[in-house]
């Protein structure tokens, strides 16, 4: 019911049937959000909650968590660990699709980049799409600005190949081409961004992530 109801709204799903597989799915594809059900077998939701917010690379990652459990004690545990929102059942489509709208248009909010980015030598207007190196403008392509508007908003965090892919691209657009055309733009990317290149870090057999703090000798 709740995949025919979200797909229909537009959503793209992915569902584990336990514990420890949602954890790992939540790891390697870095999704908009988490509904995570509390009685799960082989790892229960709360731990599940418990691990991707004490994981740096996912703690942004929102949380809904559904369950029959309705007691107030229940709910302040959720919350405590973490959780952006609790949904107890019997509940409505309507009402949780509602409610996913909401804790995604809060997430959207507290990640927004600033209109002017300034790191290190580099400059990024996001309003205008321009980027400077040391005040002087460098010719990005759409998707150059767009990988690096992505690998930023991270936050240090690694992204896979296959969500740059899908997020650059689309979905659509995703199927037909290979993750390989990642690492061309990403190297295009770098030999543009000069001395700067060295903030795009190479995670080996994942993906990369771009560094905002880094140790000057």
């Amino acid at each position: 019911m709740l995949d025919y109801n979200l797909k229909k709204e537009g959503f793209k799903i992915l569902s584990a049937n336990n514990g420890e597989d949602g954890l790992d799915m939540a790891c390697k594809e870095n999704p908009d959000l988490v509904l995570l059900d509390l009685m799960l077998p082989e790892m229960d939701g709360l731990d599940v909650c418990k691990a991707i917010k004490n994981d740096a690379k996912t703690a942004h990652i929102p949380i809904i968590i559904l369950t029959a459990k309705a007691q107030e004690a229940d709910k302040i545990v959720g919350l405590e660990l973490g959780a952006d929102d609790y949904v107890t059942k019997p509940f409505s489509p309507r009402e949780l699709i509602a409610r996913i709208k909401a804790v995604l248009r809060r997430a959207k909010e507290k990640d927004k980049l600033p209109e002017v980015l300034k790191i290190g030598d580099l400059t990024i207007d996001f309003s205008k799409i321009m980027v400077l190196i040391k005040g002087k403008p460098i010719e990005l392509t759409s998707k150059e600005f767009e990988l690096l508007r992505i690998l930023i908003k991270a936050k240090s965090r690694v992204l896979s190949r296959d969500y740059l892919l899908d997020t650059v691209w689309g979905f659509d657009q995703a199927l037909e081409i290979q993750t390989r055309t990642v690492d061309v733009h990403i190297t295009t990317l770098r030999k543009k961004l000069k001395s700067e290149s060295k903030r795009i870090i190479t995670v080996k057999n994942y993906g990369y992530r771009f560094e905002l703090e880094l140790d000057e000798d």
